[in-house]
């Protein structure tokens, strides 16, 4: 079972649907004694500014438990702001900590055409595509909405360019997955990624 976090500050429709449509089932908890014993994933999603939905995620008490839930090797993954949170802080509006699962500040973009960043834009991996893209390993297209990002850091698979500045698309590690596009907004690519991303975690 995939567990949604809902703590205010998530697209939580469109994640329900688009794990549905990949066979995955799901729950939404919005404080963690709701989570039930039989999760496998939690999903923390996001839209919004970093530092009110990492208060928000301190009042509902999610922000020790994915601590602790993440110290004990059980699988995370994180979209747009989610993915942002994942990470050791972020200097959007003054300093802001986040939960620290990778390392890195999350920074606002610069040499760019313009914020925020929405649309379709192209992901290149760093080494193999997890998945062929129509027997292309190198690179697909998945949809953006932010201003801020992580820099391309040693935890980063997929990498993205915009104006100047490249970016961490993806982050990876054992037990964590962030993604800084919306999987669940870029199609069949991006339900494939979502699927790819969840039987990694279960792994």
């Amino acid at each position: 079972m995939i567990t949604i976090i809902d703590y205010g500050a998530g697209n939580i429709g469109n994640l329900i649907r688009a794990l549905e449509a990949i066979g995955k089932n799901t729950f939404v908890a919005q404080k963690p004694s709701d989570l039930p014993d039989k999760t496998k994933v939690l999903l923390l999603p996001g839209v919004g500014a970093f530092g009110p939905a990492s208060e928000m995620l301190q009042k509902s008490g999610w922000f020790d438990f994915i601590k602790n839930w993440e110290e004990q090797k059980k699988p995370v993954l994180g979209i747009c702001l989610g993915m942002q949170l994942l990470c050791k802080n972020s200097l959007e509006g003054g300093y802001s900590q986040g939960l620290g699962l990778f390392e890195g500040t999350i920074k606002k973009l610069t040499d760019v055409p313009k914020l925020p960043h929405i649309g379709w834009n192209s992901v290149k991996w760093i080494g193999p595509s997890p998945i062929p893209w129509g027997g292309k390993y190198e690179e697909a297209y998945f949809y953006f909405v932010h201003s801020y990002a992580l820099e391309v850091s040693r935890y980063t698979t997929g990498v993205t360019s915009y104006g100047r500045t490249s970016f961490s698309a993806i982050v990876q590690k054992k037990n964590a997955i962030g993604f800084q596009f919306h999987p669940e907004r870029s199609g069949i690519r991006g339900l494939m990624l979502l699927d790819w991303a969840i039987q990694k975690l279960e792994e």
